[in-house]
């Protein structure tokens, strides 16, 4: 399996290029696509944003193309996951190779700095598009869903003799948001994360696997869901589950004191992208804790922006984020524990996000019981070569940084724009050559000096080394441990606290001066399990919250109530780390946590903030009548949140108290309590049904009225509900009354409003109702344009109108009977042939003869500059339908407010003419069967235990419809998206437009 390749050219290509001196902006923007886009110029094409720093070309195509995912052993040599045949099965522009996706080991054997080596340790279709190699010892961990292979090469031949399924069945084949990198940390253990395409964790023959409780760990259990984190033992043993609820969580980093970090992917388009430090079970609220219902829908206590009401940060029981870094698409990460570098970024989190093409630090300090953190760029390719797509950072032994380039004019998504390139930078001090030693693991001295390399393969298998010594390795362990650098401390620490007397160093550094010795020391005792109430509750209290906050976490799935009491009582309000902490502890025992905590608080709790913030937190029997009393004393926005704490209790409860606090509320409190009911249509609460009525017409808000209106199925509201249709400037709203009104009163009047007398009335009521996807909205439509007795104008836009997979259905029928009017062909033809019905869309092609995207020549395209208005103007006529562009639009596909700073211009190109390849997760076409025969294509928002919630084509609204209706989903390979039938003019018209959304 193994081949070497001949590169002398190519090195002495990357030397001469290394040698040069960077580029000026002028001269770089001199320069040809080509030449930009070659190996020669690839360091020119990258701003380096410290200039006490150098960026070398490490090696590039044709060593190496599309690197997913980068690690480098402890001889220095750079392995790489590569992906060739990425997302073939549907992508089927992407090309193929027979013999499967690499394992390369690139080297450099002449110490140039230049790999000159290029090795094949495994080839095959069984990993292809691997998103994750972690090379630790004599095993190679590679992930690529739905599995994690173990590779075993035990004779060091650089040939594995051995693969094993280590875990199975995690997500779809070859999918983005399935399992990503492990990792080793220094407390011995190896971490790692899948995104929400994970499904669950599966032994090598497809068993779940269980937590403490029992609960196996699948996206049906309570409350796991979407992406997860976990660490294990080496060996495979011992899985814990550590976080939750994530969208697409892409690898994890964990520092010396085994606290971890990682990023986490926004839904495209919407500025949420995170950083998050992992604090232990947490749950990190991409969706709804208790109805797994997307971030979109409506709650009271709503977070004021879209980033923040991506993650559900006002509600409790979810970990606050670190960092939120907008719009990205964020891949590898890693602690520098290094000294090479300059002192702002060791011991630091340092981040590769491929959206904007950037590698940046972020330089973190405690803040309460968590973290605060800011933003220090170091490598941008934006401001130059876009197609930089850092997809790895990973540190090698001499503590120089290492960078990987998937090279791609897009990102994300299933698509890939460039087949033939991929590149690996080294960043380090200038003038600091990649020097490396041959490590020794002979001695205990050696193996000493190894454990503190800031390389993780150098220090897994000095770490191995010295366990297997045992007491042997302890004096020379107790020296490193007494030294002033607190994180090589915690390196050593771990090792002694496996040392069968391991219960006294994790005591002696429970009493250690430094706050994170102190914190490792209570990780130790879970790790151990040893973490008793004796050791713990002087630890409760602390001066430290960070300490605290470990101890509340050591003592989940264990009742320990003095512990947790003195826990509680030293809680400060507002430091939400340190509450939701509370809240992971007392997970299963706050019926008997909470009374006590209320005893000790005294009978004027309601004057003290930081019991109004453990209530809210609660999830006691109690809870919902004590958050029923807080409602009516806090009269002020501030008891909205303790409305919304309401949702986390029992249903039953939830109702019960918002029932009783309809009776004596203000109107404003009474319209927020309806709008919290539990309500079913098919065997109401007369009560509440007729209260809803009464306080309907009083509704001032627009969308509060609505909603009240739609959940309670109110008719008496039909005048206010037309003049919202008909007058609203807000598109959404709009549309959403225009569905609630059809719900309520059907179509009959549809031919009344189309005739209007006033033309522009016709018009309007055309446009406003004609966005209602429905059949029999599209016969009244058809009875419009068809009709030779109206105004051109009229007709017109009834012809216009019919957009939807229900009304394009009904306009082909309509074709195929011959039924529509010459004059109407031309807009028929262009729905037709831009439907979002496949089977139409090509069927309408074919007679309509319509040009495909393979006869568009795009590098022609890319040398052609176009009407940035114009482009404005098709956008608002083809994109807003399904898309929003700052506050224009509709909210159903990616928002495209920053598409300019994450696709460049090819990458735009071929998401217009090829949107099936690009379709981002959580955005692909689904095909839900109904019992009853009927079907129909959306985008799945969140599937509950009872509910399917979807939003349907071109519609900001999410549609409920029951499960149990459902006969099957399916997931189709084509996206929603359809190719628009427009000239060559239009394409580029309409990307010189897109470039210009950036932030």
């Amino acid at each position: 399996m193994n081949s070497r390749l001949p590169l002398l050219a190519l090195a002495t290509l990357l030397i001469f290029s290394c040698e040069e001196k960077g580029l000026s902006d002028e001269e770089y923007a001199q320069l040809t696509d080509e030449q930009k886009r070659s190996a020669a110029h690839a360091v020119d094409g990258i701003v380096v944003e410290d200039d006490r720093l150098e960026l070398t070309l490490f090696a590039s195509e044709p060593m190496m193309i599309n690197p997913t995912n980068m690690d480098i052993d402890d001889r220095g040599r750079v392995w790489i996951a590569e992906a060739h045949n990425y997302r073939t099965q549907l992508n089927p522009r992407n090309p193929t190779q027979a013999e499967g996706d690499r394992i390369l080991i690139l080297e450099d054997t002449d110490g140039d700095g230049v790999a000159d080596e290029s090795k094949v340790f495994y080839q095959g279709n069984d990993i292809n598009a691997a998103l994750g190699i972690a090379v630790l010892g004599e095993k190679v961990f590679v992930s690529v869903s739905p599995y994690v292979y173990v590779f075993t090469d035990a004779d060091g031949d650089d040939v594995p003799e051995k693969k094993e399924i280590l875990f199975s069945g995690v997500g779809g084949e070859q999918h983005d948001h399935g399992m990503h990198a492990f990792t080793f940390a220094p407390d011995g253990k190896l971490y790692f994360n899948y995104g929400n395409e994970g499904d669950g964790l599966r032994d090598a023959k497809g068993e779940p696997l269980f937590d403490p409780l029992g609960r196996p760990i699948t996206q049906e259990t309570a409350p796991y869901q979407e992406g997860m984190v976990f660490r294990m033992n080496p060996d495979g043993t011992d899985v814990e589950i550590l976080g939750w609820n994530f969208r697409n969580n892409y690898e994890l980093a964990v520092d010396s004191y085994g606290r971890m970090w990682q990023s986490d992917n926004d839904d495209d388009g919407n500025r949420g992208t995170r950083i998050n430090y992992v604090m232990d079970y947490g749950n990190y609220g991409f969706k709804d804790e208790m109805t797994r219902s997307d971030w979109r829908t409506r709650r009271i206590n709503m977070e004021d922006s879209i980033p923040l009401r991506h993650w559900h940060l006002n509600d409790p029981g979810v970990v606050p984020n670190l960092l939120q870094t907008y719009a990205g698409s964020p891949t590898g990460i890693v602690v520098y524990e290094g000294t090479l570098l300059p002192e702002e970024y060791q011991n630091q989190v340092i981040h590769a996000d491929a959206g904007p093409n950037i590698i940046r630090a972020y330089p973190v300090k405690e803040d309460q019981a968590g973290f605060s953190a800011e933003i220090l760029n170091i490598l941008d390719g934006n401001k130059r070569d876009n197609w930089f797509r850092p997809s790895d950072v990973t540190v090698a032994p001499d503590g120089s940084l290492f960078i990987a380039d998937w090279y791609d004019p897009g990102v994300g998504g299933h698509a890939m724009g460039d087949l033939d390139k991929g590149r690996v930078y080294r960043l380090a001090p200038k003038g600091v050559a990649y020097k490396l030693e041959k490590p020794d693991y002979s001695s205990v001295s050696s193996l000493i000096r190894l454990l503190q390399n800031p390389n993780r393969a150098t220090h897994f298998k000095a770490f191995m080394a010295l366990k297997e010594m045992g007491a042997q390795a302890e004096s020379a362990l107790q020296e490193l441990y007494a030294g002033e650098d607190s994180r090589m401390k915690a390196r050593a620490f771990w090792l002694l606290t496996k040392l069968p007397n391991g219960q006294e160093y994790i005591d002696k550094a429970a009493k250690d001066e430094d706050v994170n010795i102190r914190v490792a020391a209570v990780r130790a005792s879970r790790i151990n399990k040893t973490n008793s109430e004796s050791f713990l509750l002087p630890l409760a209290n602390d001066p430290s919250p960070q300490v605290r906050r470990e101890v509340a976490l050591a003592i989940r799935y264990q009742e320990m109530s003095k512990v947790w009491l003195a826990l509680a009582k030293n809680y400060q309000p507002g430091d939400r780390w340190y509450l939701e902490a509370l809240g992971i502890a007392a997970e299963g025992f706050w019926d008997s946590y909470l009374p006590a905590y209320l005893s000790e608080a005294g009978e004027n709790w309601t004057q003290k903030d930081e019991a109004l913030d453990i209530i809210w937190r609660s999830r006691s029997r109690e809870t919902p009548g004590l958050l029923a009393q807080l409602i009516r004393d806090k009269k002020s926005p501030e008891n909205h949140r303790y409305y919304r704490a309401l949702d986390f209790q029992s249903p039953e409860s939830k109702n019960r108290v918002l029932k009783g606090l309809l009776a004596n509320s203000s109107p404003e409190e009474q319209i927020i309590a309806l709008r919290q009911m539990n309500f079913d249509s098919k065997n109401p609460d007369q009560e509440v049904w007729t209260l809803a009525s009464q306080k309907a017409g009083d509704i001032a808000d627009d969308q509060d009225f609505l909603e009240i209106v739609n959940k309670y199925g109110l008719k008496e509201q039909k005048d206010r509900l037309l003049r919202l249709v008909l007058d609203s400037e807000d598109g959404g709203l709009s549309q959403s009354a225009a569905n609630t009104y059809v719900k309520l009163y059907g179509v009959a009047e549809m031919p009344g409003f189309f005739n209007a007398e006033q033309e522009t009335q016709a018009i309007l009521a055309i446009e406003k109702f004609g966005a209602v996807d429905q059949v029999e909205m599209a016969k009244s439509l058809a009875q419009i344009f068809t009709d030779t007795n109206q105004s051109l104008a009229v007709r017109e836009a009834a012809a216009k109108a019919m957009k939807g997979y229900n009304s394009e259905g009904y306009l082909w029928e309509m074709e195929n009977r011959n039924e529509i009017p010459t004059d109407m062909m031309p807009i028929a033809q262009k729905l037709l042939m831009s439907t979002w019905n496949s089977e139409i869309r090509s069927a309408a092609t074919k007679k309509f003869g319509n040009a495909s995207s393979a006869d568009v020549n795009v590098p022609q395209l890319l040398t052609q500059s176009g009407s940035v208005e114009n482009g404005k103007t098709i956008a608002a006529g083809y994109c807003l339908a399904c898309h929003q562009i700052g506050n224009e639009g509709v909210d159903f596909g990616p928002g495209l407010s920053q598409i300019g700073d994450k696709l460049s211009k090819e990458g735009l190109y071929n998401s217009i003419l090829n949107p099936s390849e690009g379709m981002g997760f959580g955005y692909e076409t689904q095909l839900v069967k109904f019992k009853d025969g009927r079907e129909i294509q959306c985008i799945v928002n969140s599937k509950t235990e009872i509910d399917l919630i979807v939003k349907l084509v071109g519609s900001a609204e999410q549609t409920i419809y029951k499960l149990a209706d459902v006969e099957s989903i399916t997931q189709l390979d084509e996206s929603l998206m359809p190719k628009f039938p427009l000239s060559e003019t239009e394409l580029v018209d309409l990307v010189s437009y897109l470039e210009t959304l950036r932030k």
